[in-house]
């Protein structure tokens, strides 16, 4: 069991791809995905995702996505 002093893993998956349009969330090659990692907080994942998304700029196509993984393991909390 953790301490109590330990600060709760609220796990967070960064990625991104190329979309086929600008209007939906349709990725044109799943094989070319980038996975940036697992994060364990927003914070961290947040300033993983503002790096990528400044690297890809220019492409007005390229998105990247942060997943709130902590709740799809644990639906029934916040």
């Amino acid at each position: 069991m953790a301490p109590q002093s330990e600060k709760k893993q609220l796990l967070h998956l960064v990625f991104g791809g190329e979309l086929t349009t600008l209007t939906e969330v349709q990725f044109r090659d799943l094989d070319k995905l980038d996975i940036v990692g697992i994060y364990p907080d927003y914070q961290s994942a947040l300033a993983a995702w503002k790096s990528k998304a400044q690297l890809t700029v220019d492409n007005a196509h390229m998105r990247y996505f942060i997943v709130h993984m902590h709740r799809l393991l644990d639906p029934g909390a916040l």
